[in-house]
């Protein structure tokens, strides 16, 4: 059964109620545990929902065979070295999910191997996030969709074949399913960021969908949610100066704090319809105020018949509307004007 409709911990996600906004570390930490610690604190200021990291078991995941995709790491002699750096043992990956909780932050974690989900699952995570590189990866699909826990599917180097069949295995398994459009690149330019496969996506699966947006702006994101992306995920870094295959690709934290608040905004704009009529009578006095009537231009005697240069439209719009200049003209004034008096229809004839 599809439903457009997901639960996250204590959250739903999708039509009718709030984006759910993750803010994701990844490697931020660059291996540290005390710089995994300080993101969640900072994350908890900035205001989103959640936080996602990525579990990493080198031995599980990677092989010499695997290359480095940016080779920025000194220290690192391989992709599995790098890997193996940026673990963290199930004491720790315990005492960020607590920490996490603690903040009223919703704990992710990307697993990149089985070993990975079964830690995950061990710690109590609500859910599960696909990184782009795991679409194909089917078996650990069924793993993650047979615990019952959503399953959030990030779209990156998919094919529309790949994300068929990624949608089938989870919900063929018993799992829900969320969709992310996401474009492999960091940074992403915005000829790349894909917008109008978000409305694709919800059409062809009838799922809640969002943007994993890697463009290192707010902008994007921000554009996804006035199109009804129920799900934003942008990366974040404590500054552009930070270390790091991805820091062109996220967000610093006041930006990341600023894309929480204009998405709230966007959200209370959206679920507040306007009715101009009803607005328009609210505003009576300020639309009597500005508006403009017709008045005269200079001294005018009874009997006289006016003509358009003899009338001049001056606020406020409490006489005669100057749309109806033209109703007055050629009639004849029942009595003496003074320059610069507010015309009376009651004052006229024909």
């Amino acid at each position: 059964m599809r439903t457009r409709t997901i639960k996250i911990e204590n959250r739903l996600v999708g039509d009718g109620y709030p984006c759910f906004v993750i803010g994701e570390i990844a490697q931020a930490h660059d291996g540290s545990l005390g710089t995994a610690h300080a993101y969640i604190d900072a994350l908890a200021r900035a205001g989103v929902d959640a936080i996602k990291f990525q579990t990493h078991i080198a031995s599980a995941e990677s092989s010499p065979d695997e290359k480095f995709r940016i080779n920025v790491f000194p220290q690192d002699g391989s992709r599995y070295d790098y890997w193996k750096r940026m673990e963290f043992s199930k004491d720790q990956w315990h005492s960020l999910f607590e920490h996490a909780r603690r903040k009223n932050l919703i704990f992710l974690s990307s697993p990149f191997s089985f070993e990975a989900v079964d830690l995950l699952e061990a710690l109590g995570v609500p859910a599960w996030k696909v990184g782009s590189g795991e679409v194909t990866n089917l078996p650990m699909l069924k793993k993650m969709a047979a615990t019952g826990k959503p399953v959030l599917i990030s779209s990156g180097m998919s094919s529309w074949s790949d994300m068929d069949e990624a949608v089938s295995t989870v919900t063929d398994n018993g799992g829900q399913v969320a969709l992310f459009q996401c474009t492999t690149s960091y940074p992403c330019p915005p000829e790349k960021i894909g917008l109008n496969v978000i409305g694709e996506l919800q059409t062809r699966y009838l799922r809640p969908v969002g943007l994993s947006d890697h463009s290192g702006t707010i902008y994007p994101s921000l554009a996804a949610v006035t199109l009804g992306a129920k799900l934003i995920e942008v990366h974040a870094v404590f500054s552009k100066d930070c270390f790091g295959p991805d820091v062109g690709a996220s967000l610093t934290i006041p930006a990341l704090t600023q894309l929480v608040e204009g998405i709230r905004y966007i959200e209370a704009m959206a679920n507040s319809p306007l009715d101009k009529d009803a607005e328009a009578r609210e505003l009576e006095e300020l639309r009597l105020l500005f508006g403009k009537s017709l008045y005269t231009r200079g001294d005018l005697p009874k009997g006289y018949r006016l003509e358009a240069g003899d009338i001049a439209l001056k606020k406020p719009g409490t006489g005669i509307p100057a749309k109806n200049i033209d109703r007055v003209i050629g009639k004849r004034l029942m009595r003496d004007y003074r320059a610069d008096e507010q015309l009376h229809e009651s004052d006229m004839d024909d």
